[in-house]
């Protein structure tokens, strides 16, 4: 048997810590729920207007092919959702790269491109290709089943299964979230890298207790969270960076003065990203600061239109529950909970002004979280077992109006 280096037997020793146990699996049920509601209402649904824009402004971006001069894509200078642009266009261009390539196998008469070298347009796409819809709609799909999976991690670190359980079933069974998974549209987009950024400017914060070695990987973690946040809204990277800093000023004993250069430079490395999605063209780049994208504004109606909604019911339910066992119990008081609901909150509680947005869809993953955490801290006091009956009684309520909300289910 050869030595192994160093690096070889940590690289295998990490690898063989991970086991597809029981709550791995109840997991990966719950996401492919959440897999196969996707797939069954992108079989209903046909490609709009808003599907071509995307799709064709998208693979302009990819394929430097720009339709009028001065203009960064079709769609004009894009002051916002860049990524968004990008993600839809992806497949489709590969798809026809890949094409491209294999027609110079084929017969001419059997070649699947019969045009020239020009730019193949989605329209004459969708005649091309009968998997268009899905090739789409695939990245925000995967989009939406990380956001899950990354909100089960966190969830079941923080509060242990159970808790991991009952955020990831509201996550699952939420119409909201389910729907911008099945769209070529920033929200998802920004909800993940939201929830992704908060929870890793924390372990970038716990990990400046230890050595310097450890805070690397965190910090390029970071960055790139927050990078998805800029690509995605700008409108929320400044609002990500004011609560990573509180939430870290509130753990960094000792360390407080190395945040705000940390956070700075996160804060420099998104914006870098944030310049390379634009092709490293100053003047496409300039129109974010340009416009108007950046604004927010304190508006609760559209918040109280969400929660109040059906289809939301268990979800609203559990959030009140949740909030009332906060407010009642001292032992529910504490940072693991105390951080997804001030992160729900001013979300829940702001509008986009200048560009059309959802704030309160990407506080959805962090009122999830913050029910996750009151009910297991509930679910060990004297009275669990009525606590986890009640869990399990809204988890169950929000399955059942989230699949009725599914059109042509019944």
């Amino acid at each position: 048997m050869k030595n192994e280096s160093p690096n070889e037997s940590r690289v295998r020793s990490r690898i063989g810590k991970f086991r597809f146990l029981l709550p791995q699996r109840i997991a990966a049920g719950l996401l492919l729920l959440f897999l196969a509601q996707g797939l069954w209402l992108t079989s209903r649904q046909t490609l709009s207007e808003r599907d071509y824009q995307y799709a064709r402004c998208g693979r302009e971006m990819w394929e430097h092919a720009p339709p009028l001069a001065g203009y960064f894509t079709s769609c004009g200078n894009i002051h916002d959702g860049v990524l968004a642009y990008r993600l839809a266009g992806l497949p489709l261009t590969l798809y026809v790269d890949w094409e491209r390539i294999a027609d110079h196998f084929r017969k001419p008469e059997d070649r699947v491109l019969q045009t020239s070298d020009a730019t193949v347009s989605t329209w004459e796409l969708r005649h091309q290709m009968t998997h268009v819809m899905l090739l789409l709609r695939a990245p925000f799909l995967a989009a939406g089943l990380l956001l899950g999976g990354v909100l089960w991690w966190v969830t079941r670190r923080l509060f242990g299964d159970a808790g991991g359980y009952v955020a990831l079933t509201l996550y699952c069974f939420s119409p909201p979230l389910l729907r911008l998974s099945l769209m070529p549209n920033p929200e998802i987009l920004t909800a993940l890298g939201l929830f992704g950024a908060i929870y890793t400017a924390i372990g970038v914060a716990h990990a400046m207790q230890g050595p310097r070695r450890k805070w690397r990987p965190r910090i390029v973690l970071l960055i790139l969270t927050l990078a998805v946040v800029a690509a995605s809204h700008i409108a929320a990277l400044p609002v990500a960076l004011g609560l990573s800093l509180v939430l870290m000023l509130w753990i960094a004993d000792g360390r407080r003065s190395l945040l705000l250069p940390v956070l700075l430079a996160a804060g420099v490395g998104a914006l870098a990203v944030l310049f390379a999605c634009y092709n490293f063209s100053p003047d496409a780049f300039s129109y974010v600061f340009r416009s108007d994208a950046g604004q927010l504004q304190l508006v609760l109606d559209p918040a109280r239109r969400l929660y109040f909604s059906m289809s939301n019911a268990g979800l609203t339910i559990a959030a009140v529950a949740a909030l009332w066992l906060y407010v009642a119990l001292k032992r529910t008081i504490y940072f693991g909970n105390t951080t997804p609901l001030l992160v729900a909150v001013v979300f829940s509680a702001v509008v986009t002004v200048g560009v059309p947005g959802m704030p309160q869809v990407w506080a959805l993953p962090f009122v999830c979280a913050f029910v996750a955490g009151v009910f297991a801290d509930a679910f060990e006091m004297p009275k669990g077992r009525v606590a986890q009956a009640a869990a399990a009684a809204i988890c169950g309520l929000q399955a059942v109006f989230g699949l009725l909300s599914l059109p042509g289910l019944l």
